[in-house]
């Protein structure tokens, strides 16, 4: 035995890591309160009071469900330069986003598939991977974190 005790060392570095978990956690907790609100202001608002009845009619990812995003014009392009929890936000798509930009995209994406009759989170993750280029093992552990926190149910075992 070196008559070292690393006790001290160990709990200053516990802490470090929690401080460094603290600025991801507070920012998810400002992301949180305030997820899309560009959807209740102009440009967007009177647009997505228009589609967002039509989009939950649809099964995500139809051509019809495509056809109605490409009529949203420019204010779903807007939504997107407005929030970065989009890949579209980014000119490199997934691949420019952090963590906390993955986190939230994940919670909107489930929230989402909520909207739809017909929704599957699992589904959307298999569209979401083509989509956007996303690879086999982000999209594993997204699928993870969904089952984590039971976003995964019943319709998403097909």
């Amino acid at each position: 035995m070196s008559g070292y005790d690393s006790t001290g060392s160990n709990l200053r570095h516990s802490l470090r890591v929690g401080a460094l978990m603290v600025q991801m956690i507070s920012e998810l907790a400002e992301r949180s309160v305030r997820h899309d609100l560009s959807k209740v202001e102009p440009p967007e608002r009177d647009v997505f009071d228009e589609f967002t009845p039509k989009l939950a009619t649809l099964t995500y990812g139809s051509d019809e469900y495509k056809a109605c995003l490409a009529a949203m014009g420019p204010a779903l392009d807007h939504h997107y330069a407005s929030n970065r929890h989009h890949p579209e936000h980014f000119p490199d798509g997934v691949a420019g986003m952090t963590l906390v930009d993955l986190i939230e995209m994940l919670a909107d994406w489930k929230a989402a598939t909520e909207r739809h009759d017909d929704g599957s989170l699992l589904r959307s993750l298999g569209i979401q991977r083509d989509r956007f280029g996303l690879s086999d093992q982000l999209v594993t552990i997204l699928t993870n974190t969904a089952a984590h926190y039971g976003w995964l149910d019943d319709g998403d075992s097909s």
